[in-house]
């Protein structure tokens, strides 16, 4: 059996908000592993913070940059150990710099293979880093939208300076309309994105990694058992719980932040209207 031991205790109740002795217990009937302890609260109703996202860097940067055009963007995530480290001005400027180089090449691989614009390969600029500031460092990871008629719109929440911030976000809209029209519209979904309570998994129900289905159908199914319902009744409620559950994940299905009255899917529809009146 595995050692519960008190840091495991304290990472556990920050993740999830659920008492320590709770957590305690968690983690000893799940042999210590984090996640499932996680899941093992959610099914007991014990955990208050189980949705906590994974969008933003834990510690380090989130970079983001869009090309001249308005037609490519790309957000990278550059680690480091502690917080006070997305302050210095060094590791910005660095961030931004990896962020320039990946609207050239996509990928982390071939990101810290190619140059900066100052001749630096990327690899070896984060090995400097290291060697300057003293703490390990990596590029953890990167993502880049683009278009061929339309507009990408960049958000960076929790601005830290220029460019730069704890969590990114990136919206690609495909239109012939207007791009200024199209990059309002795609800041404002990217701004309900870092902003709205349940933080979207897919952009479409079919878009759904089925893992993630499946893991939300034993939860749902386990906490309707807890109840002692029949497992006839329950696998009518996970049914409907489940539809429920893909409706609140799923992007277009979501209520708008800055009007609940609308969905993501019907503000898009509206936009597409516009535009397509101002370019008949």
């Amino acid at each position: 059996m595995a050692e519960i031991t008190a840091a495991l205790v304290k990472d556990l109740r920050e993740k999830s908000g659920a008492g320590m002795m709770d957590c305690k217990k968690a983690l000893q009937e799940n042999g210590g592993d984090i996640d499932a302890s996680m899941d093992w609260l959610r099914t007991k109703g014990l955990s208050k913070a189980a949705k906590k996202s994974d969008r933003a860097a834990a510690e380090g940067l989130v970079a983001g940059k869009l090309s001249a055009d308005g037609k490519t963007g790309v957000l990278i995530e550059l680690n480091a150990e502690t917080d006070f480290v997305s302050k210095n001005e060094t590791f910005q400027t660095a961030a931004r710099d990896i962020a320039d180089v990946a609207l050239t090449v996509e990928g982390v691989e071939a990101i810290s293979a190619a140059k900066t614009a100052k001749g630096e390969v990327v690899s070896d600029l984060v090995t400097n880093l290291i060697a300057t500031i003293g703490e390990n460092m990596r590029l953890r990871r990167s993502a880049r939208l683009a278009v061929d008629a339309g507009a990408v719109a960049l958000y960076l929440h929790n601005a830290q300076g220029e460019g730069v911030g704890r969590l990114g976000v990136l919206v690609a809209l495909e239109s012939t309309g207007d791009q200024a029209v199209l990059k309002d519209v795609g800041r404002k979904i990217a701004l309900h994105v870092a902003g709205t309570p349940t933080p979207p998994l897919a952009l479409s129900e079919a878009d759904l990694d089925p893992a993630a289905v499946e893991k939300e159908k034993k939860f749902l199914t386990d906490q309707a058992l807890e109840s002692g319902k029949p497992i006839g009744v329950v696998e009518k409620m996970i049914e409907g719980r489940i539809r429920k559950w893909q409706e609140e994940v799923v992007l277009l299905k979501q209520p708008f932040v800055m009007n609940p009255d609308q969905t993501i899917e019907q503000l898009i529809a509206e936009t597409a209207k516009a535009v397509a009146r101002r370019w008949p």
